[in-house]
């Protein structure tokens, strides 16, 4: 709105950049233009304020589609006020000279031709479109038409509203009805989430089994290994026994060799032993058969001498003497014995 102050009976008037004001004195156009500042008397002027930037109209209506399904267009429409001149020729942007306060509602009037222009659109294009079609498709369609339209509308071009742009945001159905379509995507999600999970299941049974196939095979294949290794046991067992057998028979064999050697070295040396013994024997006999028997005698006492034990003193009685030498004399008249 215009900014306006009074100094001694005189008005000042200062808009934005973004309205358009335009000043009639007496009938006469004196001040025309965005963002001007002027002095002006309320007696005699006429202000009206036009405002040229960009503005949006959100709007929400409801339409009914071809199968007699109630559905809400949420759509914004952005426009501007392109000719402010003929703007404020058909609609009342007037404004108050104390206040600075439009003296009507002409954005409700826009807004109003607006909303009703693209909901006559809206419901043109919904009425030919089934519900499915309406909300996969629809928003597209209703937003092609309604700018389509609106650009085309010969009121709008008549009172100066240049439209922007055209958005639809979007088109609902009635709650239950939209649950009622919810419910078809939900199964198929909770089939597609529940098949997932079978699968899941499926594929972990799998692993689960292949893992026990597997540890079975390791466990037959762990069998068969000790299966060959108590066997390779045996085997080595039989052999070690073969060959301590072997070597016990090679060790009797040499052992009895030997025995029979020692055996014979023994012989040997108890047969030389004898020989020389009964040689020496021989010997022994021929000497003492060819000396005197004197000197036997002598060898006698002297071996007997020897083979006595330790004797301190001696005592000869007559009597022993007498036999004793009896016995050593020679007897007469004969020879030896």
């Amino acid at each position: 709105m215009a900014d306006i102050i009074r100094r001694f009976g005189w008005r000042h008037l200062r808009s934005a950049p973004t309205a358009h004001l335009r000043h009639h004195r007496r009938g006469k156009l004196v001040h025309d233009g965005p963002g001007i500042s002027f002095w002006f008397r309320a007696l005699d002027a006429a202000l009206c304020e036009v405002p040229v930037d960009d503005r949006e109209e959100s709007m929400a209506f409801h339409a009914r589609t071809s199968d007699f399904q109630d559905v809400t267009v949420q759509a914004t429409v952005t426009y501007r006020i392109a000719d402010p001149a003929t703007a404020a020729a058909r609609l009342d942007f007037s404004l108050d000279p104390d206040t600075g306060v439009w003296r009507g509602a002409p954005l409700e009037q826009i807004s109003t031709l607006l909303t009703e222009t693209a909901q006559q659109h809206a419901l043109d294009v919904l009425a030919r479109t089934p519900l499915a079609a309406a909300l996969a498709d629809g928003v597209t369609a209703v937003r092609e038409r309604i700018d389509a339209g609106l650009g085309g509308e010969p009121r709008l071009a008549a009172t100066g509203i240049s439209v922007v742009a055209v958005r639809v945001v979007a088109i609902r159905p009635e709650p239950e009805v939209e649950r009622a379509l919810r419910t078809p995507a939900r199964e198929r999600i909770q089939q597609e989430a529940d098949r997932a999970t079978y699968e899941r299941r499926a594929v972990a049974v799998e692993r689960e089994r292949t893992i026990a196939e597997n540890e079975l095979a390791s466990r037959i294949e762990l069998a068969r290994q000790e299966e060959r290794l108590v066997e390779q046991r045996g085997t080595n067992t039989r052999r070690e026994a073969e060959e301590e057998a072997a070597a016990d028979e090679v060790r009797a064999r040499a052992q009895a060799a030997r025995t029979v050697r020692l055996a014979r070295a023994d012989a040997e040396a108890a047969r030389a032993t004898g020989e020389a013994r009964a040689a020496v024997q021989a010997d022994w006999l021929r000497v003492h058969s060819e000396v005197e028997p004197a000197t036997l005698h002598a060898l006698t006492g002297s071996r007997l001498a020897e083979n006595l034990p330790r004797i301190d003193s001696l005592t000869v009685s007559p009597d022993v003497l007498t036999g004793l030498l009896g016995r050593l004399a020679p007897p007469r008249g004969g020879g030896p014995e």
